[in-house]
């Protein structure tokens, strides 16, 4: 037996020695090196941390912190998603150009100003279209921004699919706090490893969601998410607005909406129809072309070749 480990077992034992004060002491700053090497180790004597962590707010002073859940850059790259520390490529320049009219849209420069501006919703007139890899890059750019920070919120609550995007595991989120008033909803969202952004996940599925999606609650939540985190710009990955309902009930909560269209694949009959589902909306719709061609008519990118345009209304 090593002397760590009789000095370990006089400390267990309430048998403190001088031996052990030294051994325990050495212990602890192996673990903490162990700890600076994988966030995901715990220091000795706290309790079990998730991967996870809850987000500082603007109405308490800020809450506590916890190990910030992990999102692999080499995961954002294979997938084609913008990179922080990598050299800006064609869709981080893009998604560059992307976000500024929406960020406009939010400043003290907009007149008249934007109702809710901070609250953004990425949509699709259909599946498939790449609204979620815009919603990512939209979020991934914003968050690149010095003055700006980013909760992106997966409220394609039928089909989630941010913890797959991202390389991350599933949590409890927004179906969680909408189906149990006890829980808080900031509690639910966790900071992640790049900075200036924050995750809430879709959480479980329900049967009722769009009834949950267009309740008093939902309100609620929406209230308590803008107060707690005013700082934040919100984007919601939202299901596509012509194979459910819950998209056009949410819009109805929304200051600025982006209908994703893919080039070449998407009608011009499903794109009048998604626009004529967000007529009630309150907010702004404006429209991002994906999937453009470059210059060669046979080479196309995953998911690149942007275009971004209003939807005027009268």
């Amino acid at each position: 037996m090593s002397l760590i480990e009789k000095a370990m077992g006089r400390i267990h034992a309430g048998q403190p020695s001088a031996a052990a004060v030294t051994a325990k002491h050495q212990f602890k700053e192996l673990w903490q090196e162990i700890a600076a090497a994988d966030p995901a180790v715990p220091l000795p004597g706290s309790p079990a941390t998730p991967t996870s962590t809850r987000m500082s707010d603007t109405s308490n002073g800020g809450a506590t912190s916890r190990i910030p859940l992990v999102i692999p850059l080499s995961h954002l790259l294979e997938q084609s998603f913008i990179t922080p520390g990598k050299e800006a490529d064609r869709t981080a320049r893009e998604f560059r150009m992307i976000k500024r009219p929406l960020l406009f849209n939010l400043s003290s420069r907009k007149d008249p100003p934007v109702m809710n501006a901070r609250r953004i919703m990425v949509t699709s007139a259909l599946p498939n279209e790449g609204k979620t890899f815009c919603a990512i890059n939209l979020a991934l750019s914003i968050a690149d921004e010095r003055d700006h920070s980013v909760l992106l919120v997966d409220a394609d609550v039928a089909r989630p699919s941010l913890p797959e995007k991202l390389g991350v595991a599933a949590q409890p989120g927004l179906m969680d706090a909408l189906s149990d008033p006890s829980i808080e909803i900031g509690d639910l969202v966790v900071q992640t490893s790049i900075d200036n952004l924050s995750l809430l996940m879709a959480g479980g599925l329900h049967r009722k969601a769009t009834e949950m999606l267009a309740s008093g609650a939902m309100n609620r939540l929406l209230e308590s998410l803008s107060t707690r985190f005013a700082d934040r710009i919100i984007i919601f990955d939202s299901p596509p607005l012509l194979v459910t309902t819950e998209a056009s009930v949410l819009a109805a909560h929304m200051g600025q909406i982006v209908l994703v269209v893919e080039a070449g694949r998407t009608d011009r009959g499903a794109v009048s129809a998604a626009v004529a589902c967000l007529a009630d909306a309150p907010g702004i719709v404006s429209t991002l072309m994906n999937k453009a061609p470059l210059r060669k008519k046979s080479e196309f990118l995953p998911y690149g070749g942007y275009g971004y345009g209003y939807e005027v209304r009268a």
